[in-house]
């Protein structure tokens, strides 16, 4: 199945100042498949998250990973993200980067009580499950809770947010941020 688009690449006057920054050095370093999904997650997501960027880049991981396998064709998603943000954001990077939504069927979250950056891949009748390692996990953490004690929920701290979220988006390699079961 094909999606609608031959190209995703605009001209980069056409991004946010903040993203036009990182368009050159994340496709070089992630590819243009990730810059699409982690693209098209956000603007559906309605602003650049952390959680939201992290769903695109593991789904777009598993796609690979099924792929290598040589298995290709509908892939479904139960999510252990929970319907809760900010983890549940992961939900939206998810749906988009795998094609498995809520509204194909495809894309389930299972009821959690601690939320967490998980999901099961499943494929060709294979199952993967893929977590953010949890050094990765303490980091943001870390980083929103200093966010959170300079600037409480202040405009600031959103813009702290994003700015936390494109450095993970440039920075953090979907081949190394994830643990694989």
């Amino acid at each position: 199945m094909k999606g609608v688009l031959k190209s995703f690449l605009f001209p980069q006057d056409l991004y946010a100042d903040d993203v036009a920054d990182i368009v050159g050095n994340c496709i070089k370093r992630h590819g243009e498949a990730e810059w699409r999904a982690v693209v098209l997650t956000n603007e559906i997501h309605g602003h650049l998250g952390i959680y939201s960027t992290l769903g695109a880049k593991m789904g777009l991981r598993a796609r690979e990973l099924f792929r290598e396998m040589g298995l290709e064709g509908e892939m479904s998603v139960l999510s252990f993200a929970g319907s809760v943000p900010p983890v549940s954001c992961l939900n939206d990077g998810l749906q988009v980067s795998t094609g498995a939504s809520m509204g194909h069927g495809l894309f389930a979250v299972s009821p959690v009580e601690e939320p967490s950056v998980k999901a099961r891949f499943t494929c060709g009748g294979v199952s993967l499950d893929i977590s953010l390692k949890p050094e990765y996990e303490e980091i943001i953490k870390a980083d929103i809770k200093q966010g959170f004690s300079l600037y409480g929920h202040a405009p600031e701290y959103w813009e702290y947010v994003r700015k936390l979220a494109l450095r993970y988006w440039l920075e953090w390699d979907r081949n190394q941020v994830f643990v694989v079961l």
